[in-house]
């Protein structure tokens, strides 16, 4: 809950910004106030109480939320990377999130609309990276620990190249609306850190 909340602002606060992250996926992000005001039932007021710097620090906190959407909607396999099967599992799931999200990424519009130099959405991207990569080693770990992954590559560095390769084909659908580059990318990778028999 954000500091100086109560449970029912902190609910309001969050309302708002479902509303407007529905609102920005649908219209690639040019959603005024205004807009976002009638969608969610908020006064004048009460939006600038819960973001009193305007629709920048609006769309920052919307950015936020997408990134962690990123991260929810890997689940549960993404915390449970423990058997080839929840790998599997992850990998079908990160490519048909990727196949639902198509050419336009909610992120990318949302951060595109802040100044390049802005800290806060730099601290979006590195926190969601982080955790990405940070979940994704912990799985890499537990599977060499068994075994099953080979430990020829350090654990983080194997977090590393899936972490890229998921990002490569994401920038390869925006430009073909292919998840082909995606797929393949991710397979030979999981392959290449396979024990084979």
């Amino acid at each position: 809950m954000p500091q100086g909340l109560t449970s029912k602002g902190a609910a309001t606060r969050q309302r708002i910004i479902d509303g407007a992250a529905v609102l920005m996926r649908q219209s690639g992000g040019g959603v005024s106030l205004d807009e976002i005001r009638e969608a969610t039932s908020t006064s004048k007021s009460q939006l600038f109480h819960y973001f009193p710097d305007g629709r920048e620090q609006l769309v920052l906190a919307v950015a936020s939320h997408e990134a962690d959407q990123i991260l929810a909607d890997q689940q549960p396999y993404l915390d449970d990377l423990t058997s080839w099967r929840s790998w599997h599992a992850w990998r079908n799931t990160v490519v048909a999130h990727y196949k639902r999200q198509g050419r336009q990424c909610p992120l990318r519009v949302l951060l595109g609309q802040l100044d390049p130099e802005d800290t806060g959405g730099q601290s979006v991207q590195a926190r969601l990276m982080d955790s990405w990569h940070g979940k994704l080693a912990a799985g890499v770990r537990h599977m060499q620990d068994q075994d099953l992954m080979t430990r020829g590559l350090a654990a983080d560095r194997a977090a590393d190249v899936l972490l890229a390769a998921v990002q490569g084909g994401a920038v390869v659908l925006i430009v073909t609306g292919s998840t082909g580059s995606l797929e393949a990318a991710v397979d030979l990778t999981l392959d290449q850190l396979r024990v084979h028999p």
